[in-house]
Protein backbone atom coordinates (compact mmCIF):
# COMPACT_ATOMS: atom_id res chain seq x y z
CA UNK A 1 0.00 0.00 0.00
CA UNK A 2 1.30 3.44 -0.93
CA UNK A 3 2.31 5.74 1.90
CA UNK A 4 -0.21 8.39 0.86
CA UNK A 5 -3.02 5.82 1.07
CA UNK A 6 -1.79 4.64 4.48
CA UNK A 7 -1.86 8.21 5.79
CA UNK A 8 -5.33 8.71 4.34
CA UNK A 9 -6.67 5.73 6.29
CA UNK A 10 -4.84 6.72 9.48
CA UNK A 11 -6.05 10.31 9.31
CA UNK A 12 -9.67 9.16 9.52
CA UNK A 13 -8.97 7.57 12.92
CA UNK A 14 -6.45 9.90 14.51
CA UNK A 15 -6.44 13.33 16.19
CA UNK A 16 -3.94 14.94 13.83
CA UNK A 17 -6.27 17.38 12.08
CA UNK A 18 -9.17 17.69 14.51
CA UNK A 19 -10.53 16.38 17.80
CA UNK A 20 -12.58 13.18 17.82
CA UNK A 21 -15.67 12.30 19.83
CA UNK A 22 -14.72 9.52 22.23
CA UNK A 23 -17.83 9.16 24.37
CA UNK A 24 -18.12 9.10 28.15
CA UNK A 25 -14.69 8.65 29.80
CA UNK A 26 -14.17 5.56 31.96
CA UNK A 27 -11.78 7.25 34.36
CA UNK A 28 -10.77 4.23 36.42
CA UNK A 29 -9.54 2.36 33.35
CA UNK A 30 -7.80 5.43 31.95
CA UNK A 31 -5.99 5.95 35.24
CA UNK A 32 -4.91 2.32 35.28
CA UNK A 33 -3.66 2.56 31.71
CA UNK A 34 -1.51 5.49 32.81
CA UNK A 35 -0.07 3.53 35.73
CA UNK A 36 0.68 0.53 33.51
CA UNK A 37 2.37 2.77 30.96
CA UNK A 38 4.57 4.05 33.78
CA UNK A 39 6.16 0.60 34.06
CA UNK A 40 7.86 1.08 30.70
CA UNK A 41 6.35 -2.15 29.37
CA UNK A 42 3.93 -2.85 26.53
CA UNK A 43 0.37 -2.38 27.78
CA UNK A 44 -1.95 -5.18 26.66
CA UNK A 45 -5.72 -4.61 26.75
CA UNK A 46 -8.06 -7.60 26.70
CA UNK A 47 -11.71 -8.33 27.36
CA UNK A 48 -14.95 -9.59 25.91
CA UNK A 49 -15.84 -8.03 22.57
CA UNK A 50 -17.82 -4.78 22.71
CA UNK A 51 -16.73 -4.05 26.27
CA UNK A 52 -15.06 -0.82 25.08
CA UNK A 53 -11.37 -1.60 24.42
CA UNK A 54 -11.16 0.51 21.25
CA UNK A 55 -12.98 3.45 22.83
CA UNK A 56 -10.63 3.38 25.81
CA UNK A 57 -7.63 3.63 23.49
CA UNK A 58 -9.13 6.69 21.81
CA UNK A 59 -10.06 8.20 25.18
CA UNK A 60 -6.49 7.78 26.37
CA UNK A 61 -5.22 9.60 23.28
CA UNK A 62 -7.73 12.40 23.94
CA UNK A 63 -6.47 12.63 27.51
CA UNK A 64 -2.89 12.99 26.24
CA UNK A 65 -3.88 15.69 23.74
CA UNK A 66 -6.00 17.55 26.30
CA UNK A 67 -2.98 17.62 28.60
CA UNK A 68 -0.83 19.26 25.94
CA UNK A 69 0.73 16.28 24.19
CA UNK A 70 1.36 16.89 20.50
CA UNK A 71 -1.35 15.06 18.43
CA UNK A 72 1.24 14.15 15.78
CA UNK A 73 3.05 12.11 18.43
CA UNK A 74 0.08 9.76 18.82
CA UNK A 75 -0.82 6.94 16.44
CA UNK A 76 -3.98 4.81 16.55
CA UNK A 77 -4.27 1.92 14.09
CA UNK A 78 -7.63 0.19 13.71
CA UNK A 79 -6.69 -3.14 12.18
CA UNK A 80 -10.34 -4.03 11.55
CA UNK A 81 -10.58 -1.28 8.92
CA UNK A 82 -11.21 -3.18 5.65
CA UNK A 83 -9.17 -0.64 3.67
CA UNK A 84 -5.96 -2.27 4.92
CA UNK A 85 -6.59 -5.31 2.75
CA UNK A 86 -4.41 -8.29 3.58
CA UNK A 87 -2.84 -7.88 7.02
CA UNK A 88 0.80 -8.78 7.61
CA UNK A 89 3.79 -7.78 9.68
CA UNK A 90 5.08 -6.04 6.55
CA UNK A 91 1.97 -3.84 6.55
CA UNK A 92 2.73 -2.86 10.15
CA UNK A 93 6.24 -1.88 9.09
CA UNK A 94 4.83 0.17 6.22
CA UNK A 95 2.33 1.93 8.51
CA UNK A 96 5.11 2.80 10.93
CA UNK A 97 7.41 4.06 8.17
CA UNK A 98 4.66 6.20 6.63
CA UNK A 99 3.72 7.65 10.01
CA UNK A 100 7.32 8.59 10.89
CA UNK A 101 7.93 10.14 7.47
CA UNK A 102 4.69 12.12 7.14
CA UNK A 103 3.98 13.14 10.74
CA UNK A 104 7.57 13.56 11.95
CA UNK A 105 6.78 13.14 15.66
CA UNK A 106 9.03 15.30 17.82
CA UNK A 107 8.75 13.15 20.96
CA UNK A 108 8.57 9.41 21.60
CA UNK A 109 5.12 8.60 20.19
CA UNK A 110 2.27 6.74 21.84
CA UNK A 111 1.24 3.91 19.50
CA UNK A 112 -2.09 2.07 19.85
CA UNK A 113 -2.52 -1.11 17.80
CA UNK A 114 -6.16 -2.15 18.03
CA UNK A 115 -7.12 -5.80 17.36
CA UNK A 116 -3.49 -6.71 16.80
CA UNK A 117 -4.34 -10.43 16.80
CA UNK A 118 -5.62 -10.08 13.24
CA UNK A 119 -2.07 -9.61 11.95
CA UNK A 120 -0.03 -12.80 11.44
CA UNK A 121 3.43 -12.40 12.97
CA UNK A 122 2.47 -9.19 14.80
CA UNK A 123 4.69 -10.01 17.78
CA UNK A 124 7.93 -9.59 15.83
CA UNK A 125 7.04 -6.00 14.92
CA UNK A 126 5.81 -5.12 18.42
CA UNK A 127 8.82 -6.64 20.16
CA UNK A 128 11.22 -4.89 17.83
CA UNK A 129 9.61 -1.48 18.33
CA UNK A 130 9.65 -1.98 22.10
CA UNK A 131 13.24 -3.18 22.29
CA UNK A 132 14.43 -0.22 20.22
CA UNK A 133 12.48 2.03 22.63
CA UNK A 134 10.98 3.91 19.73
CA UNK A 135 7.38 4.06 21.02
CA UNK A 136 5.09 3.77 24.01
CA UNK A 137 3.05 0.73 23.00
CA UNK A 138 -0.57 -0.23 23.73
CA UNK A 139 -2.01 -3.30 22.00
CA UNK A 140 -5.48 -4.78 22.24
CA UNK A 141 -6.99 -8.07 21.20
CA UNK A 142 -10.27 -9.91 21.25
CA UNK A 143 -10.32 -11.98 24.41
CA UNK A 144 -10.46 -15.35 22.68
CA UNK A 145 -7.96 -14.49 19.96
CA UNK A 146 -5.23 -12.77 21.89
CA UNK A 147 -5.23 -14.49 25.26
CA UNK A 148 -3.05 -13.63 28.19
CA UNK A 149 -1.09 -16.85 27.70
CA UNK A 150 -0.49 -15.90 24.05
CA UNK A 151 0.64 -12.44 25.10
CA UNK A 152 2.91 -14.16 27.59
CA UNK A 153 4.60 -16.38 25.03
CA UNK A 154 4.91 -13.61 22.44
CA UNK A 155 5.95 -10.81 24.78
CA UNK A 156 7.65 -12.62 27.66
CA UNK A 157 8.76 -10.13 30.29
CA UNK A 158 7.75 -7.19 28.15
CA UNK A 159 4.08 -6.57 28.91
CA UNK A 160 1.62 -5.64 31.63
CA UNK A 161 -2.06 -6.38 31.17
CA UNK A 162 -5.48 -4.83 31.68
CA UNK A 163 -8.81 -6.62 31.36
CA UNK A 164 -11.78 -4.47 30.31
CA UNK A 165 -15.25 -5.49 31.49
CA UNK A 166 -18.70 -4.12 30.66
CA UNK A 167 -19.78 -1.16 32.76
CA UNK A 168 -19.86 -1.45 36.52
CA UNK A 169 -23.04 -0.08 38.10
CA UNK A 170 -21.21 3.09 39.07
CA UNK A 171 -20.12 3.58 35.45
CA UNK A 172 -23.64 2.70 34.27
CA UNK A 173 -25.05 5.51 36.43
CA UNK A 174 -22.56 7.97 34.95
CA UNK A 175 -23.67 6.90 31.47
CA UNK A 176 -27.21 7.72 32.61
CA UNK A 177 -26.15 11.13 33.92
CA UNK A 178 -26.28 10.22 37.63
CA UNK A 179 -23.40 11.00 39.99
CA UNK A 180 -23.75 9.35 43.38
CA UNK A 181 -20.68 10.68 45.18
CA UNK A 182 -18.89 8.74 47.93
CA UNK A 183 -22.03 8.51 50.14
CA UNK A 184 -24.98 7.51 47.90
CA UNK A 185 -27.16 6.82 50.94
CA UNK A 186 -27.13 10.58 51.66
CA UNK A 187 -28.62 11.43 48.26
CA UNK A 188 -32.12 13.01 48.21
CA UNK A 189 -35.04 10.57 48.22
CA UNK A 190 -35.94 11.28 44.60
CA UNK A 191 -32.35 10.64 43.52
CA UNK A 192 -32.21 7.37 45.45
CA UNK A 193 -35.45 6.25 43.81
CA UNK A 194 -33.91 7.00 40.42
CA UNK A 195 -30.84 4.93 41.29
CA UNK A 196 -33.07 2.02 42.36
CA UNK A 197 -34.89 2.16 38.99
CA UNK A 198 -31.59 2.19 37.14
CA UNK A 199 -30.47 -0.85 39.15
CA UNK A 200 -33.42 -2.79 37.79
CA UNK A 201 -32.49 -1.70 34.26
CA UNK A 202 -28.86 -2.70 34.91
CA UNK A 203 -29.94 -6.13 36.15
CA UNK A 204 -32.19 -6.64 33.13
CA UNK A 205 -30.03 -5.26 30.31
CA UNK A 206 -26.51 -5.37 31.73
CA UNK A 207 -23.58 -3.04 31.22
CA UNK A 208 -22.32 -3.20 27.65
CA UNK A 209 -21.66 0.49 26.83
CA UNK A 210 -23.65 0.66 23.61
CA UNK A 211 -26.58 -1.22 25.12
CA UNK A 212 -26.71 1.25 28.01
CA UNK A 213 -27.15 4.17 25.62
CA UNK A 214 -29.45 2.96 22.84
CA UNK A 215 -32.72 1.15 22.18
CA UNK A 216 -33.00 -2.22 20.41
CA UNK A 217 -31.13 -3.74 23.32
CA UNK A 218 -32.22 -7.35 22.81
CA UNK A 219 -31.18 -7.37 19.17
CA UNK A 220 -27.74 -5.95 19.99
CA UNK A 221 -27.14 -8.43 22.81
CA UNK A 222 -28.23 -11.39 20.69
CA UNK A 223 -25.73 -10.30 18.03
CA UNK A 224 -22.96 -9.98 20.63
CA UNK A 225 -23.63 -13.53 21.81
CA UNK A 226 -23.56 -14.91 18.27
CA UNK A 227 -20.34 -13.02 17.47
CA UNK A 228 -18.52 -14.38 20.52
CA UNK A 229 -19.61 -17.94 19.72
CA UNK A 230 -18.90 -17.82 15.99
CA UNK A 231 -16.03 -15.36 15.56
CA UNK A 232 -14.15 -15.56 18.86
CA UNK A 233 -14.46 -19.29 19.51
CA UNK A 234 -15.73 -21.41 16.59
CA UNK A 235 -13.55 -19.75 13.95
CA UNK A 236 -10.50 -19.58 16.17
CA UNK A 237 -10.60 -23.22 17.25
CA UNK A 238 -11.92 -24.66 13.99
CA UNK A 239 -15.21 -25.91 15.44
CA UNK A 240 -17.10 -26.97 12.33
CA UNK A 241 -20.44 -27.65 14.03
CA UNK A 242 -20.84 -25.03 16.75
CA UNK A 243 -24.41 -25.99 17.70
CA UNK A 244 -23.28 -27.94 20.79
CA UNK A 245 -20.99 -25.07 21.79
CA UNK A 246 -23.91 -22.64 21.57
CA UNK A 247 -26.14 -25.04 23.53
CA UNK A 248 -23.51 -25.32 26.24
CA UNK A 249 -23.18 -21.53 26.45
CA UNK A 250 -26.96 -21.18 26.74
CA UNK A 251 -27.02 -23.82 29.46
CA UNK A 252 -24.37 -22.01 31.50
CA UNK A 253 -25.92 -18.57 31.09
CA UNK A 254 -29.32 -19.91 32.11
CA UNK A 255 -27.73 -21.59 35.16
CA UNK A 256 -25.94 -18.56 36.60
CA UNK A 257 -25.17 -18.58 40.33
CA UNK A 258 -25.63 -22.36 40.42
CA UNK A 259 -23.10 -25.15 40.97
CA UNK A 260 -22.42 -27.17 37.83
CA UNK A 261 -20.63 -30.45 37.19
CA UNK A 262 -19.05 -31.23 33.84
CA UNK A 263 -20.17 -34.84 34.23
CA UNK A 264 -23.80 -33.80 34.62
CA UNK A 265 -23.53 -31.39 31.71
CA UNK A 266 -22.18 -34.22 29.59
CA UNK A 267 -25.32 -36.26 30.19
CA UNK A 268 -27.63 -33.29 29.69
CA UNK A 269 -26.20 -32.31 26.30
CA UNK A 270 -25.16 -35.76 25.16
CA UNK A 271 -21.56 -34.87 24.34
CA UNK A 272 -18.28 -36.44 25.57
CA UNK A 273 -16.75 -35.20 28.83
CA UNK A 274 -13.57 -34.01 27.14
CA UNK A 275 -15.68 -31.91 24.73
CA UNK A 276 -17.56 -30.35 27.65
CA UNK A 277 -14.28 -29.49 29.37
CA UNK A 278 -12.74 -28.12 26.17
CA UNK A 279 -15.76 -26.03 25.23
CA UNK A 280 -16.07 -24.72 28.80
CA UNK A 281 -12.43 -23.61 28.63
CA UNK A 282 -13.12 -21.76 25.38
CA UNK A 283 -16.12 -19.97 26.90
CA UNK A 284 -14.04 -18.97 29.90
CA UNK A 285 -11.15 -17.72 27.76
CA UNK A 286 -13.63 -15.64 25.76
CA UNK A 287 -14.83 -14.04 29.02
CA UNK A 288 -18.37 -15.20 28.29
CA UNK A 289 -18.72 -17.46 31.33
CA UNK A 290 -16.79 -17.77 34.60
CA UNK A 291 -16.40 -20.84 36.79
CA UNK A 292 -15.80 -20.19 40.50
CA UNK A 293 -14.27 -22.95 42.60
CA UNK A 294 -15.17 -24.05 46.11
CA UNK A 295 -12.56 -22.87 48.59
CA UNK A 296 -10.21 -25.53 49.89
CA UNK A 297 -6.61 -25.56 50.98
CA UNK A 298 -6.32 -28.69 48.79
CA UNK A 299 -6.00 -27.90 45.08
CA UNK A 300 -7.23 -31.39 44.29
CA UNK A 301 -10.42 -30.80 46.25
CA UNK A 302 -10.93 -27.50 44.44
CA UNK A 303 -10.77 -29.32 41.12
CA UNK A 304 -13.13 -32.21 41.94
CA UNK A 305 -15.92 -30.14 43.51
CA UNK A 306 -18.68 -28.53 41.41
CA UNK A 307 -18.06 -24.97 40.29
CA UNK A 308 -20.51 -22.10 40.34
CA UNK A 309 -21.08 -20.48 36.96
CA UNK A 310 -21.56 -16.77 36.23
CA UNK A 311 -22.12 -14.67 33.09
CA UNK A 312 -20.02 -11.75 31.87
CA UNK A 313 -23.20 -9.66 31.67
CA UNK A 314 -26.71 -10.05 33.08
CA UNK A 315 -28.29 -8.46 29.99
CA UNK A 316 -26.57 -10.97 27.73
CA UNK A 317 -27.73 -13.75 30.01
CA UNK A 318 -31.36 -12.54 30.09
CA UNK A 319 -31.44 -12.21 26.31
CA UNK A 320 -30.29 -15.80 25.87
CA UNK A 321 -32.40 -17.37 28.61
CA UNK A 322 -35.51 -15.17 28.11
CA UNK A 323 -35.91 -15.02 31.88
CA UNK A 324 -35.70 -12.12 34.27
CA UNK A 325 -38.33 -11.53 36.93
CA UNK A 326 -38.21 -15.01 38.45
CA UNK A 327 -34.41 -14.95 38.55
CA UNK A 328 -33.72 -11.63 40.31
CA UNK A 329 -31.92 -13.40 43.17
CA UNK A 330 -29.55 -15.10 40.73
CA UNK A 331 -28.96 -11.78 38.97
CA UNK A 332 -28.13 -10.11 42.28
CA UNK A 333 -25.48 -12.73 42.94
CA UNK A 334 -24.09 -12.44 39.41
CA UNK A 335 -23.58 -8.67 39.61
CA UNK A 336 -21.90 -9.04 43.01
CA UNK A 337 -19.56 -11.64 41.51
CA UNK A 338 -18.67 -9.33 38.62
CA UNK A 339 -18.06 -6.41 40.99
CA UNK A 340 -15.69 -8.50 43.08
CA UNK A 341 -14.01 -9.77 39.91
CA UNK A 342 -13.40 -6.22 38.61
CA UNK A 343 -11.70 -5.36 41.87
CA UNK A 344 -9.13 -8.08 41.25
CA UNK A 345 -10.06 -10.12 44.31
CA UNK A 346 -9.54 -13.89 44.42
CA UNK A 347 -12.98 -15.30 45.11
CA UNK A 348 -14.43 -18.71 45.97
CA UNK A 349 -17.63 -20.11 47.38
CA UNK A 350 -17.79 -22.10 50.61
CA UNK A 351 -20.03 -25.04 51.44
CA UNK A 352 -20.23 -27.39 54.38
CA UNK A 353 -23.56 -27.88 56.17
CA UNK A 354 -24.58 -24.50 54.77
CA UNK A 355 -23.30 -22.36 51.91
CA UNK A 356 -21.64 -18.95 51.71
CA UNK A 357 -21.76 -17.30 48.30
CA UNK A 358 -18.32 -15.67 48.35
CA UNK A 359 -15.16 -16.13 50.37
CA UNK A 360 -12.45 -13.64 49.44
CA UNK A 361 -8.84 -14.68 49.85
CA UNK A 362 -5.75 -12.52 50.18
CA UNK A 363 -2.14 -13.64 50.40
CA UNK A 364 -2.73 -14.34 54.10
CA UNK A 365 -5.76 -16.54 53.47
CA UNK A 366 -9.56 -16.07 53.55
CA UNK A 367 -10.34 -12.63 54.97
CA UNK A 368 -13.90 -11.73 53.97
CA UNK A 369 -17.24 -13.55 53.69
CA UNK A 370 -20.09 -12.20 51.55
CA UNK A 371 -23.64 -13.51 51.23
CA UNK A 372 -26.26 -12.31 48.72
CA UNK A 373 -30.03 -12.56 49.17
CA UNK A 374 -32.64 -10.60 47.23
CA UNK A 375 -35.65 -11.04 49.52
CA UNK A 376 -34.75 -11.29 53.19
CA UNK A 377 -37.84 -13.03 54.59
CA UNK A 378 -37.71 -14.85 57.93
CA UNK A 379 -36.62 -18.28 56.68
CA UNK A 380 -34.34 -16.86 54.02
CA UNK A 381 -32.66 -14.55 56.50
CA UNK A 382 -32.02 -17.39 58.93
CA UNK A 383 -30.59 -19.59 56.17
CA UNK A 384 -28.31 -16.89 54.76
CA UNK A 385 -27.01 -15.91 58.19
CA UNK A 386 -26.23 -19.55 58.99
CA UNK A 387 -24.15 -19.91 55.83
CA UNK A 388 -22.35 -16.63 56.48
CA UNK A 389 -21.60 -17.47 60.12
CA UNK A 390 -20.36 -20.94 59.22
CA UNK A 391 -17.81 -19.48 56.80
CA UNK A 392 -16.82 -16.79 59.29
CA UNK A 393 -16.27 -19.40 61.99
CA UNK A 394 -14.30 -21.66 59.65
CA UNK A 395 -11.94 -18.89 58.59
CA UNK A 396 -11.84 -16.81 61.80
CA UNK A 397 -13.53 -13.80 60.21
CA UNK A 398 -15.10 -11.40 62.72
CA UNK A 399 -17.38 -9.39 60.43
CA UNK A 400 -19.42 -10.61 57.47
CA UNK A 401 -21.47 -8.87 54.76
CA UNK A 402 -24.99 -9.74 53.64
CA UNK A 403 -26.12 -7.89 50.51
CA UNK A 404 -29.87 -7.64 50.03
CA UNK A 405 -32.55 -5.59 48.30
CA UNK A 406 -33.44 -2.90 50.81
CA UNK A 407 -32.27 -3.75 54.32
CA UNK A 408 -29.45 -1.81 55.93
CA UNK A 409 -28.43 -2.67 59.47
CA UNK A 410 -25.76 -4.20 61.66
CA UNK A 411 -26.55 -7.18 63.88
CA UNK A 412 -24.69 -9.40 66.31
CA UNK A 413 -25.00 -13.15 65.87
CA UNK A 414 -23.06 -15.70 67.93
CA UNK A 415 -20.54 -13.05 68.91
CA UNK A 416 -19.91 -11.99 65.31
CA UNK A 417 -20.98 -8.90 63.37
CA UNK A 418 -23.23 -9.24 60.33
CA UNK A 419 -23.54 -6.09 58.23
CA UNK A 420 -26.61 -5.80 55.97
CA UNK A 421 -26.43 -3.43 53.00
CA UNK A 422 -28.70 -2.73 50.02
CA UNK A 423 -27.24 -3.85 46.70
CA UNK A 424 -27.56 -0.43 45.05
CA UNK A 425 -25.61 1.23 47.86
CA UNK A 426 -22.89 -1.40 47.84
CA UNK A 427 -22.46 -1.23 44.07
CA UNK A 428 -22.55 2.56 44.03
CA UNK A 429 -19.90 3.27 46.62
CA UNK A 430 -17.17 0.65 46.17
Amino acid sequence: MEKSKIIEVLTDWNFWRSARETGIPRQAYLDKMGKLHGTGQIVTIMGVRRAGKSTLMLQYIKRLVDRGFEPASTLYVNLEDPRWGELSDQLLQSIWAAYIEWLEPTTKPFVFLDEIHLVPGWEKFVRSLHERQEANLFVSGSSAKLLSREFGSALTGRHVGLVVYPLSFGEFLLFKGVETGPRPELAPTRERAKIARFLREYLEWGGFPKVALVGEKREILARYFDDVISRDIAERYGIRKPDKLKSLARYYLTSISSPISFNKVKGYLGIPLDTVERFSFYLSEAYLAFFMKKFSYSLKEQEVNPRKVYSIDTGLRNTISLRFSEDVGRLYENVVFLHLLRSGKEIFYWKNKNECDFVIRSARGPEEAVQVCHTLTGEAKEREIKGLLEAMEQFKIKSGLLITEDYDAQEQHAGKTVRFVSLWKWLSRI
